[in-house]
């Protein structure tokens, strides 16, 4: 069986440094692994629309956003299918037949759905589109018959209910589809990273994200008012790293050669945490830190993302090839599934045979 990866994002805004560490870093490196035969990345406008119904605006003009940052972070072209799920219309009509094999219980129980619902405040008024955000995963997932699902563990639930319905569907119209599996981040603290503020996770209404397209300036005054301790107020206080997202972003982001190219006073993180735990370690001290890692990291993203800024014709080129590509690519499983439930009826030449010898009797 081919190795097949789906992964992609909704575009509701810029990316930031939770979707790079979460997903799209890794992504990169899957694409350029050659441990796979396809790569589908989807700009999931589609499932964004079904809380932004109402400001679709938004939604277009965040697409370009999203491929810019992608474009800009090494996803390539020539190796990734990058597309946008609106322009895939056999997704809706994959979605539509798996709606009959989920019941409404199911769908209330998904623990991702509950806590999105909350994030909301749909608890009185749910949309339906967005109580059905599963089952159109699934049909995200099973159109491109992906094995592998790169994503953070909150979709573990979301993976977990599409393998339910490829089961389901299987076993009622035979095997045709393909179950996939989650491929969680290898560095546990990248599962989530938390807002500069200290909030559990970076959100774009909360303002506490620092977004791959930031300047190196917007990115320094964001590290310097990073929450830290609110124990530590002077130099010599014993500090918290626990909690501490300072602390929580230099395991996400250091290396062990960052410390001799820009702290050589101490031979790893470990060390930095115990001075910082003893007290006389200042909070500028590490931030300064954090940030020469931070902007060694983004400034090749800066530097590539002004340069497709050059050509945005080009890119939605990108998009719509890709687009194209991926559409054939879901139309042969879309027959797969017709087929596998007899409802292809123009097709089966058989059927068409039978009912005439049925009527010429």
């Amino acid at each position: 069986m081919k190795k097949i990866i789906l992964t992609g994002d909704r575009p509701t805004g810029r990316l930031h440094l939770g979707h790079y560490v979460g997903s799209l870093k890794r992504r990169v490196e899957l694409q350029n692994s050659g441990e796979y035969d396809k790569v589908f990345i989807m700009i999931a406008d589609a499932q964004a629309l079904t809380d932004n119904a109402d400001n679709p605006e938004k939604i277009r003009q965040n697409i370009i956003e999203v491929a810019l940052d992608y474009l800009s972070c090494g996803l390539d072209p020539a190796k990734s299918t990058i597309f946008i799920q609106s322009q895939i219309a056999e997704l809706c009509e994959l979605a539509f037949y798996y709606m009959n094999l989920v019941t409404v219980s199911r769908l209330q129980r998904n623990p991702t759905v509950k806590t999105e619902i909350q994030m909301r405040n749909f608890e009185t008024s749910i949309p339906v589109g967005f109580f059905t955000y599963p089952i159109s995963q699934a049909s995200d997932i099973t159109a491109f018959r992906a094995t592998t699902v790169p994503a953070g563990d909150d979709q573990e639930p979301m993976v977990e209910q599409t393998r339910e319905i490829v089961r389901k569907f299987n076993s009622v119209y035979g095997e045709t589809l393909v179950e996939p599996e989650i491929l969680l981040p290898e560095n546990c603290v990248c599962q989530r990273l938390p807002g500069t503020d200290g909030k559990a996770k970076m959100s774009k209404s909360l303002g506490n994200c620092i977004y791959l397209s930031d300047t190196a300036e917007d990115v320094r005054k964001k590290v310097m008012s990073m929450y830290t301790d609110p124990g530590h107020i002077r130099i010599e206080d014993p500090g918290k790293i626990e909690g501490n997202t300072v602390f929580t972003y230099l395991d996400a982001f250091s290396r062990p050669e960052h410390f001799s190219e820009f702290l050589p006073d101490y031979a790893s993180l470990d060390e930095l945490k115990d001075h910082y735990r003893r007290g006389g370690l200042g909070d500028v001290k590490v931030k300064k830190f954090l940030n020469s890692i931070l902007q060694q990291e983004l400034e090749p993203i800066r530097t590539r993302r002004r340069e497709f800024e050059q050509d945005i014709p080009g890119v939605y080129r990108m998009l719509k090839e890709g687009s194209d590509a991926a559409r054939e690519v879901a139309a042969s499983t879309l027959a797969d599934v017709r087929r596998a439930m007899r409802i292809n009826y123009f097709e089966d030449e058989e059927l068409i045979a039978s009912q005439a010898a049925r009527f010429s009797r």
